[in-house]
């Protein structure tokens, strides 16, 4: 680009311009942020990770694990309760907002997503809406909760399961989309967490 020719540009291409310099500022910006949460799941140290979740706005409780690997979207998005375990390379999108209770279970690669597009939209527009998981629920190994969603108090979503619509508490969920198979007891009176010893993984 010739930058001698600036004074020639009308005011509509030189506004245009910055506008590019402006959104391709914020597309690094963008990138940066989501590569360095990236290397920060991978630090082998459980209160280092979550420290520096903290300090970028995430809320995490006591006796919390957040496992290596994961893919954190929007941290300042994200409350996560107490005795909760996320498991290794799971997807937590805070964008719209992501709300995790006490005692929940997150097995390995379970996504949590809070935006997608809407598929009969002609310009493939972006769809947001919140999350929550309630206390005790149990979100088995590869399963997809998409926006809107809440899962119910003690529920468990089956392995690869994909959930369109919210859950019922104490409900079990399985397939794609997920559907009723089974009921849970109500009686749950366990705390998750209790391995804080293992501040490697």
């Amino acid at each position: 680009m010739d930058y001698s020719s600036l004074s020639s540009f009308s005011s509509n291409s030189f506004t245009s311009f910055l506008r590019q310099i402006r959104l391709s500022l914020s597309g690094i910006k963008r990138g940066l942020v989501f590569l360095g949460l990236r290397y920060v799941t991978e630090i082998p140290s459980q209160q280092v990770r979550q420290l520096i979740f903290q300090g970028m706005g995430m809320k995490i409780g006591t006796k919390s694990l957040l496992y290596m690997g994961s893919e954190i979207r929007h941290p300042k998005g994200i409350i996560i309760g107490d005795h909760t375990t996320i498991g290794h390379r799971c997807v937590l999108d805070g964008r719209a907002g992501l709300t995790i209770g006490n005692n929940v279970n997150l097995s390995s690669e379970v996504m949590i997503w809070t935006m997608e597009h809407d598929p009969a939209d002609k310009q493939f527009a972006s769809v947001r809406a919140a999350v929550t998981v309630e206390d005790y629920a149990w979100l088995s190994c590869r399963s997809t909760i998409l926006p809107g969603v809440t899962i119910g108090k003690g529920a468990v979503v089956a392995a690869g399961a994909v959930v369109t619509k919210s859950i019922e508490p104490f409900t079990i969920v399985g397939g794609v989309p997920a559907r009723v198979i089974g009921i849970r007891p109500q009686s749950l009176d366990y705390q998750l967490g209790q391995h804080n010893n293992l501040w490697f993984v």
